[in-house]
């Protein structure tokens, strides 16, 4: 699929328990389906909507993948809450069916907050990317919050059960780590910085400002980076890669709380190609399912943040599906199943625990197209 036809030009240089009560099961099985919203592009059923993981701590960030015939999904969970907190960890769940989940992995870095997990599978190993903040011990106040601290760290396994401890990422200090993609014997992955390092400027983990760039990163190994190009140099933000059949690397930017990004570089990915969009999308996701190209975020709606997902068109971002969610919400990640099957996962922040408080937890839904 070709996209992307009229756009600006962009030159720059060189073993897990089941939370699933009988009242969360009811609430569950009542809302099997969501809204459809669909434009263009073929209609999807939103089936079997089910909670994935819930522990009582903060639970988001979510990836899917498939590998080794089982599906893997990945997140933060973090007993402070959706900030900064040295407690933070990252949490490996897989299933064979996307219904029963066990964790396999779990880990932390000491005085870091690891959060924003992704996949990559790469050199026939599954690698786990994570952005960390340095946060000392306990929670990190916001007014503290520096990029030029942050640091990637990788882990990575050959069959699931036997787990390398936690790596700093050679290359990525001072970046705010994001999604990754490989192509051949190389891997890509998305960074934020401060241009020049600079330490007067905001770090924040908010929207994209004026004074952060958006830079691509290449790796050989995983684990040793170094810079590829200048993706956005300015309102540089969450960034979700996809390549084409051809070679050709989109990138689909959450940019600011209006709207959002659409860029592509075709090989050495020196140059990019950009296009504005005309709505919002945070935590991003880029994923191709049959011959079509997925998208997936969070949108602000008057009922709140809604987790969303759209086909990618020539024309921009058509939603189809509005899944279950309220509060704090998004990051989702997807998995093409085949034969017109997906599994998406997300996490929300909709359902209440038994004192009537909100709950962060993760979930998953099948999505099943229909003829």
């Amino acid at each position: 699929m070709r996209i992307l036809t009229a756009m600006r030009t962009v030159r720059t240089g060189k073993s897990t328990r089941r939370f699933l009560g009988c009242r969360a099961a009811a609430l569950l099985l009542a809302v099997g389906t969501a809204t459809g919203l669909a434009e263009a592009g073929p209609e999807v059923r939103v089936e079997n909507v089910r909670r994935a993981y819930h522990n009582g701590e903060h639970n988001a960030f979510t990836d899917l993948v498939r590998w080794q015939d089982r599906l893997w999904l990945t997140f933060r969970s973090c007993p402070g809450g959706h900030m900064v907190f040295s407690s933070a960890s990252v949490r490996v769940l897989s299933s064979a069916d996307g219904r029963e989940w066990r964790e396999e992995h779990r880990f932390s870095v000491p005085k870091r907050d690891t959060r924003d997990p992704h996949f990559l599978v790469f050199r026939d190993r599954l690698f786990i990317f994570t952005g960390t903040w340095y946060s000392g011990e306990g929670e990190l106040p916001r007014d503290q919050y520096d990029l030029n601290k942050h640091l990637g760290y990788a882990v990575s396994t050959a069959d699931g059960k036997n787990w390398e401890e936690p790596r700093p990422m050679e290359g990525t200090y001072g970046h705010y780590i994001w999604r990754t993609a490989a192509r051949g014997d190389t891997a890509y992955l998305c960074g934020r910085r401060k241009p020049g390092y600079a330490e007067a400027q905001d770090g924040g983990a908010g929207d994209g400002t004026e004074g952060v760039e958006s830079v691509l990163l290449e790796s050989e190994d995983g684990l040793n980076w170094r810079f590829r190009s200048m993706i956005q140099e300015t309102m540089g933000n969450e960034t979700a890669f996809l390549f084409e059949e051809d070679g050709t690397l989109l990138a689909l930017s959450r940019e600011s709380r209006e709207g959002a990004r659409l860029s592509r570089s075709s090989p050495p990915y020196v140059e990019w190609k950009a296009q504005e969009m005309d709505r919002f999308i945070g935590g991003p996701l880029l994923a191709r399912w049959g011959d079509r190209i997925l998208a997936g975020g969070r949108r602000h709606s008057e009922q709140g943040p809604k987790t969303t997902l759209y086909w990618l068109e020539e024309g921009g971002l058509q939603p189809f599906a509005e899944l279950l969610s309220g509060g704090d919400a998004s990051y989702p990640g997807f998995v093409d199943l085949g034969g017109g099957k997906g599994l998406v996962s997300w996490y929300s922040s909709h359902e209440k625990d038994e004192a009537g408080q909100p709950i962060t937890a993760i979930y998953v839904a099948d999505l099943v197209l229909v003829d």
